[in-house]
Order: structure tokens, then sequence, then C-alpha cells
């Protein structure tokens, strides 16, 4: 066992795990955080989707030795304005879209789209369809055309 000291959803944390296990259960498992979603385990399916240092990944494929005490974790729990509980324009959007069907991948859908959006914005340009096609998160309901307008949605709203 190791020590391995990392910021989630801006809280310090540290936790003892085995250099080897995966961040994803480091989450669910040790912290308790039950956004990141187990679908496949290989970085395949996507549900696990996270933010680390504001950029999507998928904490199912890395070792929390991977991690360093600067990086900084973001999951569905975290998107939420920690004062007023005001959700993340994502957020708002799929629920006013009403894009879950079983839900199951919707944490992983949502910060892929964030993550999308802002490397979009960071290249100067708005969302297209091209980077629609880039995200590889997998819905086994189908609600990709739902999360295309909530996408679109929320991109018009986020800052």
């Amino acid at each position: 066992m190791s020590q391995h000291t990392f910021t989630v959803n801006g809280k310090r944390v540290t936790v003892d795990a085995d250099d080897k296990v995966r961040l994803l259960w480091v989450l669910r498992d040790l912290l308790g955080i039950t956004g990141p979603k187990y679908g496949c385990g290989i970085n395949v399916c996507k549900a696990c989707t996270s933010h680390i240092n504001g950029k999507a990944f998928n904490p199912c494929s890395v070792p929390v030795s991977a991690i360093g005490p600067d990086d900084e974790i973001t999951t569905i729990e975290g998107l939420a304005d920690p004062e007023t509980g005001e959700l993340h324009p994502m957020q708002q959007a799929w629920l006013d879209r009403d894009v879950a069907q079983c839900g199951y991948c919707q944490p992983g859908q949502i910060m892929a789209a964030i993550a999308k959006v802002k490397q979009a914005r960071a290249e100067g340009r708005e969302i297209s369809d091209a980077d629609f096609d880039e995200i590889r998160n997998i819905c086994r309901c189908g609600t990709y055309s739902r999360i295309r307008e909530a996408v679109r949605t929320a991109a018009a709203e986020m800052r």
C-alpha cells in the first residue's frame, strides 16, 4: 500500500491504495464518489469519463500511481456550484432535453461533452458535427440525437 494525494472535486484527499489499483476503484470504493460508472474497465465504453486537470479521461484505465499531488480530478459530482447548488449548464440541458433513458452512461456523456465544448472554444470555434463524431462514449439506449441537442444548448450557456 502507498499513500496517494490529489484533489477531487475541489477537495484534497489522501488514500492508501496499491499503486496498480485503477483510479475508478479509488474514486468509487475508497472515496464513495459513484458518478463515474464502471462499464467495460478497458477504456472502451467511457462510462467513467471524468476530467483530469480539465481534460476528459477514463479513470478505469489509469492506475492511481499515475495521479500526482498537483492533479485535479473532477467527476460529475463536482460540476454543480458548491455554494448555490446550481447545476452546470450541461447538466441543466440534459434535464431540459430529457436526455437520459436508463441513465447509466449519462455522467460520462456529460463530462465528455463539457471537455469537447471547452476544446472547441480553446481552438476558437463552436462545437461541430465533427466534434460529436469524435466523442466515443457509448449509450446503449441510443439517445445520441438528444445528447447532441443538449450539448448544443449547453454550449450556448457555458462561459
